[in-house]
């Protein structure tokens, strides 16, 4: 059918949310916070409140619960927003110390140049389209040392390996990481001589950089990643720490907090960032449904990847 919803102004979007049954402490503060933050966007975080039909509990109804406010709405966005810029801070983190392992490797096994040859990577794995991507991210840098050494050396845009890894993007170091060779009778385990700083299956790390490079992607448009299924999630395990029902659900941001904090405890810098996780947690954890929402159980503090 058309689309025929109008635009609202600042004042309309607010009568039309007490319209619905919002209540709203201050209506002079709900503009300000819809004229900074849009409806839309905030909408995300009032969908919980809203009332559903007791015939048909998948039918979510146009009015809100009794006592909804409008900053209850607000609280969880915030809480949100301080969770994504912990995250986005864990996967720096865990990004570079990937590189410095992957760099690490690639140039003592391989030579600074090894990356470019075909033949030190699985014959499954599409080099030609990974190489591809770096000269294009090596082109697009800015940074000083690659006009310098485009304007110096030879054979640009092809740059020694500890170079090329402090401008490649994490989507592609992923997809290198995939093409790296392990195989234990052929005595080629790059993989494995990577992953063993991270105390991981090297195929779960490959697995774990894949869906990191998704909770990014969606961090860096600033979407919602307090309850969000997520659309790449990892894959399951055998091991218990990581199934129900002490991890009720791999697709949601609690699993990826705990890969986060697997990571960080391997790489022995991650305890400051789990107190700040923890500030952030508990206000949301009081509140059943927001933990649910989460994928948390009631005494997800004491998970023992967690705690």
């Amino acid at each position: 059918m058309p689309y025929t919803k109008p635009s609202l102004t600042f004042s309309d979007q607010v009568n039309h949310l007490k319209n619905k049954g919002m209540l709203l402490k201050d209506k002079t503060f709900a503009e300000s916070t819809l004229a900074n933050i849009s409806y839309y966007r905030l909408s995300a975080y009032w969908y919980p409140f809203r009332l559903r039909d007791t015939a048909s509990p998948q039918q979510v109804l146009d009015q809100f619960e009794k006592e909804t406010f409008f900053e209850d709405a607000l609280f969880l966005y915030e809480t949100d927003r301080k969770l994504r810029s912990l995250v986005t801070d864990a996967i720096e983190r865990v990004e570079v110390s990937v590189r410095t392992q992957f760099t690490y490797h690639i140039g003592h096994r391989y030579c600074a140049f090894g990356y470019a040859d075909k033949n030190n990577f699985h014959n499954k794995f599409d080099h030609h389209k990974w190489l591809t991507q770096l000269q294009s991210e090596v082109h697009r840098s800015k940074d000083e040392f690659i006009d310098h050494y485009k304007n110096t050396f030879q054979n640009f845009p092809s740059i020694p390996i500890w170079m090329l890894t402090e401008v490649m993007s994490l989507g592609t170091l992923s997809f290198g990481y995939g093409g790296l060779i392990n195989d234990q009778k052929k005595g080629i385990e790059d993989k494995k001589a990577i992953v063993q700083h991270f105390n991981l299956h090297h195929k779960k790390l490959g697995d774990w950089l894949h869906t990191l490079t998704y909770v990014r992607n969606v961090r860096a448009h600033h979407s919602r990643l307090w309850n969000r299924t997520l659309s790449i999630k990892p894959d399951k395990t055998k091991e218990a720490n990581w199934l129900s029902p002490l991890t009720p659900r791999n697709d949601r941001i609690f699993y990826i907090l705990l890969m986060l904090r697997h990571l960080l405890r391997a790489t022995g810098n991650g305890e400051d960032w789990a107190q700040q996780v923890n500030q952030a947690l508990d206000l949301l954890a009081h509140n059943k449904r927001w933990r649910s929402a989460m994928g948390m159980l009631d005494n997800w503090s004491e998970h023992p990847i967690w705690k």
